[in-house]
């Protein structure tokens, strides 16, 4: 499918997957844990925060390398979705990872697939089309693992390519890729606690210290600075600001593609050209109805209106 000229959100899917989830009642670990319930949905990050986006009643693109095997799960549910999409086309089964989601304790165990390689022509192609899609865009989002052989720089090389084009980048990575990305100073970086603390090199206990050390990241280039606290809540900074929100009260159906729904909620606020707070409010309501949903179904937009006012973020 082909772009429409209104489109203002552009994704980056460099290593989409087949997500198959299972839910049991109490996972042991080393012992026999019974199946009360499966699926399987086609995901990947950029895909997971296009799909959100789409939700949230904005036009949203998605540009993705695709294995031709596995093409029409991913055509399916972004057509559902109302998503525009143009895929970089591979060969063979696109990887599949593999969730265990524990209904006692509300909590999912991940196990991820590497993918396939990818090839020099590969990278070039995509990195022509995400110039492309870049000049049309008013945001880009980066965000996933990368697919074997693609360099770990390759983010960096991608923010320093549509430098000057007007839009906004957003990086969503970790390790060696968030940490290059980093340098190349892309707008808004959304890092987790593990993450902000690999890249602190310290250990963040308080609200506090990771206000601290996002704003290690902004002396470094960085406009903003949100970070995922997982049950603890979530954190955001700029260069004059900080605020702390605590997890919102939900029914847990599974946290998978929550993190991606916070990517697409903050992006619509600075859409918006909303305050930070408010920007933050939205990522936050965003990754909270998400994990009001089952597997990668799309969030509630009735569900994120309502958490939305349910938000209070603190000033720290």
């Amino acid at each position: 499918m082909r772009f429409g000229s209104d489109t203002v959100i552009a994704t980056v899917c460099l290593n989409p997957s087949i997500d198959h989830m299972l839910q049991v009642e109490n996972f042991k670990y080393g012992g026999l844990n019974r199946v009360a319930g499966e699926r399987f949905d086609a995901g990947g990050k950029g895909v997971n925060v296009a799909v959100a986006l789409s939700a949230l009643g904005l036009d949203a693109e998605c540009v993705a390398f695709m294995h031709r095997e596995s093409a029409r799960t991913f055509e399916a549910r972004l057509l559902k979705s109302g998503t525009t999409y143009e895929f970089v086309w591979l060969e063979g089964r696109t990887r599949t990872n593999l969730k265990v989601f524990d209904e006692a304790k509300g909590a999912v165990t991940e196990f991820n697939g590497s993918g396939r390689p990818v090839s020099d022509a590969d990278l070039r192609r995509m990195a022509q089309l995400v110039a492309e899609r870049a000049e049309g865009a008013d945001t880009l989002i980066l965000s996933g693992s990368l697919p074997p052989n693609c360099p770990e720089e390759y983010y960096a090389e991608l923010i320093r390519a549509v430098d000057g084009l007007g839009c906004r980048v957003i990086l969503d990575a970790d390790g060696a890729p968030l940490r290059h990305g980093i340098a190349a100073k892309p707008y808004l970086v959304k890092p987790n606690r593990h993450e902000l603390e690999a890249l602190a090199g310290r250990t963040l206990e308080t609200r506090e210290q990771v206000r601290d050390a996002a704003r290690e990241l902004i002396g470094r280039g960085v406009s903003v600075v949100a970070v995922s606290l997982g049950s603890g809540g979530a954190v955001i900074a700029d260069r004059d600001e900080a605020w702390f929100a605590p997890a919102l009260d939900v029914e847990v159906r599974s946290t998978v593609g929550a993190g991606d729904a916070m990517v697409a909620g903050l992006a619509a606020g600075l859409l918006m050209d909303a305050e930070l707070e408010r920007v933050f409010a939205m990522g936050v309501a965003s990754a909270s109805a998400m994990c009001m949903t089952e597997g990668t179904d799309a969030l509630s937009r009735a569900d994120y209106k309502r958490l939305l006012e349910a938000v209070r973020p603190e000033r720290i």
